[in-house]
């Protein structure tokens, strides 16, 4: 592979704690921003010749500083590895957040990265100002479900330049032309097809539901309102099951950041890390609650459990919030394990004493 151009971030490589070479860049002044990689088609360098990439990237360095990194086994990161684990993933995130000397920053993780930022905050929110997702959920299979997704999987094994080369041009809405080319080169020289199954094999069982309500750093969801790889409805379903979430539709229909739109993403990402939507999202949670709400409950816990109270069953809750019954099924155990109740009836007993 070509070395990196003399524009390119000064490559610097640091060691994980179990003894892994993480390739890592940093580029511009500001507030903090990890991007975390989106492995097994992490490829900072390839990705940062395609136009587009390159310009949204420094769109970003001139409001923030923006680490990035090869995740274990793709890219310039060490490819001999054996554990491609979502655990194992969390380590390369926390030796580049210190190799980089980085105290509070905020997080970018994109479809099944999501996974990854959502358990990294929750293990430490005291270094995570704020976290944007991108096309993922706290179940990394509800994001590579869908059957085109599935079926273009299907290729890694089969034809794995017919895998690149459909993903590029998937993500580009088959209209990448220069741009899909270098994106599919990207694609292709990220990893090896083996490592790229064993990747994708234990990223699919990942499932951070039971500590979404420990992320407690603002987040900002984002959706690409005219994509159809990923339903709305995952999207607004981890926005409810976070304590400090909002949703955010990006116009466009291209399921990639940056690929549709890119001034418009670039903005909604440098001014949520800048302060601006963070202070708003934490004003509109204490605007919200005057006091400390009883029991540690977030707010749509508290709203749930006034539902139960008032006799609603699960569908009926689903169906005011807008919401799915296993969304409001995850809250009420939530609300239960938080209030030491027993069921409904310690619940709603508790709630008349406590809410209003």
């Amino acid at each position: 592979m070509p070395a990196p151009s003399g524009d390119f971030p000064r490559l610097q490589t640091v060691r994980t704690s179990d003894d892994v070479t993480i390739a890592w860049t940093t580029s511009g002044t500001g507030p903090a921003l990890v991007i975390v990689p989106t492995v097994p088609l992490s490829n900072m360098v390839a990705e940062l010749r395609i136009p587009f990439v390159a310009e949204a990237s420094r769109q970003l360095a001139r409001r923030l500083r923006v680490i990035r990194y090869d995740g274990r086994g793709t890219g310039r990161s060490q490819r001999d590895v054996s554990d491609l684990s979502p655990a194992a993933m969390l380590l390369d995130l926390e030796a580049v957040a210190d190799a980089a000397g980085l105290d509070r920053f905020a997080i970018l993780g994109t479809y099944h990265a999501s996974t990854i930022a959502l358990e990294w905050a929750a293990r430490h929110s005291g270094r995570v100002r704020g976290l944007i997702l991108f096309g993922g959920s706290a179940r990394t299979w509800d994001a590579m479900s869908d059957a085109r997704t599935q079926a273009l999987l299907s290729l890694i094994d089969r034809d794995w330049d017919l895998f690149a080369e459909s993903a590029a041009h998937a993500w580009l809405g088959w209209t990448g032309g220069e741009d899909g080319r270098l994106l599919a080169e990207s694609f292709r020289m990220a990893t090896t097809p083996a490592v790229a199954r064993a990747t994708l094999e234990a990223a699919q069982s990942s499932d951070v539901t039971a500590v979404l309500d420990q992320v407690t750093a603002p987040t900002l969801v984002l959706h690409r309102e005219g994509s159809t790889q990923m339903s709305d409805e995952v999207s607004s379903e981890l926005v409810a099951a976070l304590p400090n979430a909002r949703l955010v539709r990006l116009p466009g229909t291209t399921p990639g950041l940056f690929f549709d739109h890119p001034r418009d993403d670039v903005d909604a990402i440098a001014t949520f890390v800048e302060g601006a939507s963070i202070d708003t999202l934490h004003a509109r949670e204490q605007a919200g609650s005057a006091a400390p709400r009883p029991g540690g409950l977030t707010p749509r816990e508290a709203e749930v459990l006034r539902l139960i109270a008032a006799g609603e069953s699960n569908a009926e809750i689903a169906h005011r919030l807008g919401i799915s019954v296993n969304t409001v099924e995850r809250h009420a155990v939530n609300v239960y394990r938080k209030l030491d109740a027993r069921g409904r009836a310690d619940a709603t007993a508790w709630a008349v004493r406590h809410l209003d």
